[in-house]
């Protein structure tokens, strides 16, 4: 057989069950053989919306997914997508076509090893047809096995040439075996959580792929912390009564009060860096700080660490758990009756009182949210995009666990929120995907609605019209400067959404959420797109993000 079918169906037999891309004539054989070999393939309208798409399905499933994209422009297409994965440690294998090494003349041709590697993404490449399938293995363990972002190069040439009966078996990858920490730095940390009085815990990305909700649960409770997340964590501590939800930006005036009262902040594989504590903001500098993380490279990388642990969460939290089980803390923590009938009463944003802005034709996006939150099903998963609306989608929502949360911002790009949706939603069956964007990033991403509806995905996507890049009139316009370059004229996207056979509905009232209420209650089989008409202001995100932007 050819070289591209043999690397498909090795591929295939290691796990790949999941592609999304657009195909041209390069990636046509792979493809193909992947969807022979078992594959479900998604057809996407444009490669950044396929490479988004596998990104949110792999972090919401936790397994490998795929993209494959055209040589050259194909790749590079969807490089700021592959980039956000690769900056988020998303298990992605990238299958990219490539001209061949005789062929510099192509149109096609660009140095993709070069490309990818100046932005920090991993690549590899299928080098002869003897050792194209262990080439390809190679790829595939570390995506799965070191948890990263792959580009695996297949040239033209060597993807056409028949697979000798010589060619070099491919090597299984070896399953992931946790970290343990050492022995000696797992009881200084349970002495330290033996003796804090206000400690807090902050899971990340790191406590999510691992798994560790629930002993970090467990910990929390034998050594009186408060729980919270980082942004791309949230929701792995839902509905527990001491859960203070995301640290950080999106933190509510209770979570940052908190945070800043801790004597202790432990780091459950969370990087610790400016947005989750505000910039230095949320960090007593009287506070002792921990940090555990199976990657060297991400210790104390962006704030102070007093001690650092090299080790799986789950691993390291089991670890603690003895320790402190053995030896369980005398004095009483900040664990009290009033403080948790405070984080009941006030921790999330939907509860802190504001002064509606709503207008006869615009609302406001606080009002809009919340009463979205009241007619949606628990069972969601949410995508917020980025911009001045971030926060509200992502902190006015409630999730009902990690698996309902999805967040692709590790760029900060804007006009990946709708493809972020579709991939979660297509990994979650049962759950209402609910894309929240803006106006920019919305025109920026809506062809990939023809996906969604292709492969009738339950989705809302709803969109805070300002007919503006809010995030820049906000910033600018408060110093005096021109926005005009930043505002566009009014845009019917109801009217752009069913030409995508999506149903459509323009909200400027609450009133008019019934035909929200009349899609959920429904069959849920076409999208709805909601063209929510906002008032417009500056949100408590603003400052932080551009403080943010500035570096500590």
């Amino acid at each position: 057989m050819r070289v591209a079918e043999a690397v498909a169906r090795e591929l295939a037999r290691l796990g790949i069950d999941q592609v999304f891309g657009v195909v041209g004539s390069g990636n046509f054989h792979v493809t193909n053989a992947l969807v022979a070999a078992g594959a479900r393939f998604v057809a996407t309208r444009h490669e950044a919306g396929a490479a988004t798409m596998a990104d949110a399905h792999a972090r919401t499933t936790g397994a490998v997914a795929a993209v494959t994209v055209h040589q050259g422009c194909g790749l590079t297409n969807a490089l700021t997508a592959i980039t956000e994965a690769a900056k988020s440690r998303t298990p992605l294998l990238v299958l990219s076509a490539d001209t061949a090494a005789s062929d510099l003349l192509s149109n096609f041709h660009i140095d993709q090893p070069a490309v990818l590697n100046g932005l920090g993404v991993a690549t590899e490449s299928i080098t002869s047809p003897a050792t194209a399938v262990r080439d390809a293995t190679r790829a595939f363990r570390r995506a799965a096995v070191d948890r990263r972002t792959v580009v695996l190069n297949l040239p033209l040439d060597i993807q056409e040439a028949p697979v000798p009966l010589s060619a070099v078996p491919p090597v299984p990858p070896p399953a992931r075996s946790p970290a343990r920490p050492e022995p000696a730095a797992v009881a200084s940390l349970a002495e330290l959580l033996r003796t804090a009085r206000s400690p807090v815990f902050v899971a990340g990305r790191g406590a999510r792929l691992a798994g560790a909700a629930g002993v970090l649960s467990d910990l929390a409770e034998h050594s009186g912390a408060l729980l919270a997340t980082s942004a791309v964590a949230r929701g792995m501590f839902a509905d527990h009564p001491w859960s203070i939800d995301v640290a950080g930006g999106f933190a509510s005036p209770l979570t940052a009060d908190l945070l800043r009262e801790a004597d202790l902040v432990v780091a459950w594989g969370a990087s610790l860096n400016s947005w989750t504590l505000r910039n230095g903001e949320l960090l007593s500098p009287d506070a002792s700080v921990v940090q555990i993380d199976d990657d060297t490279e991400a210790l104390a990388v962006h704030t102070r660490v007093d001690l650092a642990l090299l080790g799986d969460v789950g691993a390291t939290a089991r670890a603690a758990l003895e320790e402190v089980r053995e030896r369980p803390r005398c004095e009483p923590s900040w664990r009290t009756p009033d403080l948790r009938e405070s984080i009941a009463q006030r921790c999330r944003w939907r509860d802190v009182p504001f002064t509606d802005t709503s207008t006869e034709d615009t609302i406001d996006p606080r009002t809009l949210t919340i009463a979205l939150d009241d007619v949606l099903p628990r069972e969601r998963v949410v995508a917020p995009d980025g911009g001045n609306f971030n926060g509200y989608p992502a902190m006015f929502l409630g999730v009902p666990d990690a698996r309902g949360f999805c967040l692709t911002l590790a760029f900060a790009s804007i006009g990946l929120g709708v493809a972020t949706a579709i991939g979660a939603g297509l990994a979650s069956p049962g759950r209402v995907a609910v894309a929240g964007v803006g106006d920019g990033g919305f025109m920026m991403s809506h062809v990939e609605l023809n996906t969604a509806v292709r492969m009738e995905v339950p989705l809302i996507v709803v969109v805070y019209n300002d007919h503006a890049y809010g995030a820049e009139v906000h910033h600018f316009a408060p110093h005096g400067y021109a926005t005009d370059i930043v505002e566009f004229p009014e845009t019917d996207i109801a009217r752009i959404a069913r030409g995508h056979g999506c149903e459509a509905v323009t909200v400027r009232t609450l009133a008019d959420l019934k035909e929200v209420e009349r899609w959920v209650d429904g069959s849920r089989r076409a999208p709805l797109v909601i063209d929510a008409r906002i008032t417009s202001f500056p949100s408590w995100l603003i400052d932080h993000a551009f403080a943010a932007d500035a570096g500590p």
